[in-house]
């Protein structure tokens, strides 16, 4: 296989309501990415498409829709999708490609725009259950996710507290990312835990806001990488792998499809021990307990530890072991495919030190991203590493 390297990336505003459409919000990410880059777009060989539900943007097989804002007509072109996991996946997708010799430059975009869904982005979750066993329970993913909460906390005795701190400190990230959606400087603990409770024990606060928006990553052949840049961003490892949609037989209290996606990441990026070989990550963070149960999922401390950590500060930006830098989905915003820009961009964008306000002190070397989807069963690992 050949070794790939990231050459650009772009990323737009995340908003509840953009003005924009798909297209133009694939349209406007795929420009900064090409810009960054400094290609043409004759020069990118294939592109990939990532989009969650067709019912966001309100058009069936909406990946032939947003071909014409991603710079791919006349061009091999594929779209992926597993629900919250396609922020991570579609760029694994990516990789394979050149990886694989098929392409030298790959265009990966990832778009959402959640804003169309009426009267909330919520209904269009209401046919992802198994019509026999759940949907008579009229379920939602709130109450789910928040039954998988209860129970994280319980088995380890986790102070609700120490879970807001999650919510605290991305968002406090967030407000050195130009594109965020809720970043806020001045929130606090209490803040959190007297937000509405939306299925206990879920605030309002401990949830990542619905988005519109786009990013775009350009892959490039470790052959030719030399005519764009000195220094350069390579992919380590990739991993992804899915637990059963039968959600009730699991025991919620630890994400072992996570960890299996995280040691097929490792093993092919040569990550012998997570907490030493690893300077930063961006685990998915729709919800404040999430974050801490994939931490724990990626191996990056051991079961039950993560909300200590936060706690004593070790994930701050300036930490030992800096998490969700970017300011994550809590506090940049969950475009759900886009969220890419978040877990792989920032990769990059870290590593290359273009990061800006949110750049980690010293010299990070290597990051990992992760995303998490269906229905508490997708894991997508991505690793990153400079050259």
């Amino acid at each position: 296989m050949k070794e790939v390297a990231v050459i650009g990336a772009g990323m737009t505003l995340f908003r509840r309501h953009l003005k924009e459409t798909g297209k133009e919000l694939s349209f406007l990410a795929t420009k900064m990415a090409m810009e960054d880059a400094g290609i043409q777009k004759d020069d990118i060989d294939m592109v990939v498409m990532g989009s969650a539900p067709d019912a966001f943007d309100g058009i069936h097989m909406k990946g032939e829709n947003l071909i014409d804002g991603s710079a791919a007509t006349n061009k091999p072109y594929v779209r992926v999708f597993n629900g919250g996991g396609t922020g991570v996946f579609a760029p694994i997708a990516g990789w394979w490609h050149v990886a694989s010799g098929v392409a030298d430059i790959c265009l990966v975009v990832c778009e959402e725009k959640m804003g169309n869904c009426y009267p909330h982005p919520q209904t269009a979750f209401r046919h992802i259950w198994d019509p026999i066993l759940d949907r008579p329970l009229n379920t939602n993913l709130v109450w789910l996710f928040a039954m998988e909460y209860n129970r994280y906390m319980t088995v380890h005795n986790i102070k609700k507290e120490w879970i807001a701190e999650v919510a605290v400190k991305n968002k406090r990230n967030a407000v050195g990312h130009p594109c965020a959606q809720l970043a806020d400087p001045n929130i606090t603990v209490d803040d959190v835990l007297n937000s509405e409770i939306m299925a206990w024990p879920v605030n309002r606060l401990d949830i990542s806001p619905p988005s519109d928006g786009a990013a775009a990553l350009i892959y490039c052949n470790k052959d030719i990488v030399h005519k764009f840049t000195d220094d350069p961003i390579y992919v380590g490892g990739v991993g992804w792998g899915i637990d059963s949609t039968m959600w009730t037989n699991r025991d919620l209290y630890f994400p072992r499809y996570v960890a299996n996606a995280a040691k097929m990441c490792y093993k092919k990026a040569g990550i012998n021990n997570p907490t030493k070989d690893i300077d930063f990550a961006e685990p998915y963070d729709p919800f404040t307990y999430k974050e801490l149960h994939h931490m724990e999922g990626m191996l990056l401390c051991k079961k039950g530890e993560a909300a200590k950590l936060t706690h004593e500060g070790v994930t701050q930006r300036d930490g030992d072991m800096p998490i969700c830098p970017s300011g994550g989905l809590l506090g940049v915003g969950n475009p759900i495919a886009a969220t890419m820009g978040q877990k792989v961009c920032e990769l990059y964008w870290q590593l290359a030190g273009k990061a800006g306000k949110r750049q980690i002190p010293g010299d990070p070397r290597v990051g990992v991203g992760m995303a998490w989807g269906d229905i508490m069963q997708m894991a997508t690992v991505i690793a990153l590493r400079r050259g």
